[in-house]
């Protein structure tokens, strides 16, 4: 698939503010300035980006515990970003949904989910909709390969096949279902061939290049959005951060983060991609390079000072008033 300067530009800026965006998410939980529990999608970026530069803000994505880099490439708006993990009232969800539950409907962010295998039934439910609605929209649910061995995962796949939704199954294998290597956790030898033995085709991707996922992804969510039902994507990338921040790590082989970090970035492998083709200029990624850091220094900024909730505010936006007599 062929994409134009613009759309390159973009893409590129879209992995590089999700990974400075955890990067610098990295720093503020270290030094006490970020509160509760946090997972990085540093390393993983391509997988985000090349799945969302498909989608409309029409579409719906579901995303999991890891979920900062699915919500930026989806479009969600990174000084609320911040302020949400910030607590602030002023964040996307008023500080309420943190971390792990980052949401935008407005921009078919339907929600991160800390329930494991928690996005597949909802993201089957917005796929219904869309199918009840004939609107040509998809709804896309990622999951770990910790996800892949729950039951919810499994009926949701079922169901999307029985129901011929437009759902879109993307399976980001980062190899850890939380410290637990999957040569352990999952009995097959073969995730892809596991999934579409529910029914339905699986795109498999490089994980760590952009360009490998938007081919897959955009052939599976064609495939859905034409009206076939559902299909799958298999992506391979290793995060560069433990499970969570503070994680210790001892279950990772010596140097294996240092190996992943070089030689399988998806930052280096798009600008390799570009000085060979010429695609883009150097330079013209050292400039969103420096208006990504700009950025993200302005979100922190904002967000450090940005409103608290109040008391009043507790009761507000649920389902029950508990003030109510």
């Amino acid at each position: 698939m062929s994409l134009d300067k613009a759309a390159l530009l973009r893409a590129y800026r879209q992995m590089k503010t999700i990974r400075e965006f955890e990067d610098r998410t990295h720093v503020e939980i270290m030094n006490g300035q970020i509160a509760g529990f946090t997972h990085l999608y540093t390393g993983q970026e391509a997988n985000a980006v090349g799945v969302c530069e498909h989608l409309s803000d029409d579409d719906a994505i579901i995303s999991t515990h890891r979920g900062h880099g699915h919500c930026i490439a989806k479009g969600a708006d990174v000084m609320g970003m911040m302020a949400e993990l910030f607590g602030s009232s002023e964040g996307l969800c008023k500080g309420k949904g943190g971390s792990m539950h980052v949401a935008d409907v407005d921009k078919g962010i339907l929600g991160a989910n800390g329930i494991v295998a928690g996005g597949p039934p909802i993201s089957v439910g917005a796929a219904l909709a869309a199918k009840i609605r004939d609107n040509g929209c998809v709804s896309i649910s990622f999951s770990g390969d910790g996800s892949v061995n729950q039951g919810t995962c499994f009926e949701a796949m079922n169901m999307a096949v029985v129901l011929q939704v437009p759902a879109v199954f993307v399976i980001e294998n980062n190899y850890y279902s939380e410290h637990t290597n999957i040569e352990y956790a999952v009995g097959c030898d073969d995730l892809k061939a596991r999934t579409e033995s529910f029914g339905f085709p699986v795109f498999v991707a490089d994980g760590s290049d952009f360009f490998s996922v938007y081919e897959a992804a955009g052939k599976a969510i064609a495939h859905a959005r034409d009206g076939n039902g559902p299909a799958g994507v298999f992506a391979e990338m290793g995060r560069f951060h433990g499970h969570f921040v503070g994680d210790p790590e001892h279950y990772r082989a010596e140097g294996e983060v240092k190996d992943l970090r070089e030689n399988a970035c998806c930052l280096k492998n798009f600008r390799a991609r570009m000085a060979e083709t010429g695609d883009l200029e150097q330079s013209e990624l050292d400039a969103i390079d420096a208006e990504v850091m700009t950025l993200i220094e302005q979100a922190v900024s904002a967000a450090k000072s940005a409103a608290r909730p109040t008391p009043e505010q507790v009761t507000e936006d649920v389902y029950i008033n508990y003030g109510a007599a």
